[in-house]
């Protein structure tokens, strides 16, 4: 994996780090929304995505529970922006080297300092599914994570009958800490669900 501004460090974070605004992979570019005129149009290409995917992602991710205006996907992205700024969480928009097309998303998020853990999150498109592209992208965060971050923890959550996220977690080496009964909403808020624990940690 390749990063911007990957100098040498101690693995203590700090809050006057930088942090990389774009990670490269050998497919990929995952780099953070709304950085320069060359990505003003991120709303557009993320919003035509999320229309392209609706049917499978609203059963797991309440963003996606209506087909969303152009200018909820802009202010959301000026939001994970503003937050990636703060060092609150940190959204990245994965693109193919190849094509230049728009694939998903991966982000740490539930980000703890002090513990130094997170979480990660993630969605693809529909067309963009089944080619490992999610696995590389996720893959590259948690190199950043553990290594310039200094992350001791990184989770992640899902609902029980998610089975790809969970396939993907395993396939990366998480470990099932266990599964927590009726522990959230389902994303439409009609029923109760189970909720899997999934983590890697660093010693």
């Amino acid at each position: 994996m390749d990063m911007q501004d990957n100098e040498e460090h101690n693995g203590t974070y700090t809050l006057a780090d930088p942090i990389p605004e774009y990670v490269e992979t050998e497919r990929l570019l995952i780099r953070s929304p709304l950085i320069g005129r060359v990505e003003i149009h991120d709303s557009v290409i993320v919003n035509a995505a999320i229309r392209e995917s609706l049917d499978e992602l609203m059963l797991f991710l309440p963003f996606a529970q209506r087909v969303p205006e152009l200018l909820d996907t802009e202010i959301d992205l000026q939001q994970a922006r503003l937050r990636f700024l703060r060092r609150e969480g940190f959204r990245y928009l994965i693109f193919s080297k190849e094509s230049a097309q728009f694939i998903g998303v991966v982000s740490l998020q539930g980000i703890d300092y002090q513990v130094k853990k997170c979480e990660l999150g993630y969605w693809i498109r529909s067309s963009c599914s089944g080619h490992g592209y999610m696995a590389e992208a996720v893959e590259a965060l948690i190199e950043l994570g553990f290594e310039r971050l200094g992350f001791r923890r990184m989770a992640i959550q899902c609902e029980s009958t998610n089975w790809k996220s969970r396939a993907l977690a395993e396939r990366l080496g998480f470990e099932l800490e266990g599964i927590l009964k009726n522990e959230d909403l389902s994303a439409d808020g009609l029923r109760w669900t189970d909720t899997c624990i999934y983590a890697k940690v660093k010693m």
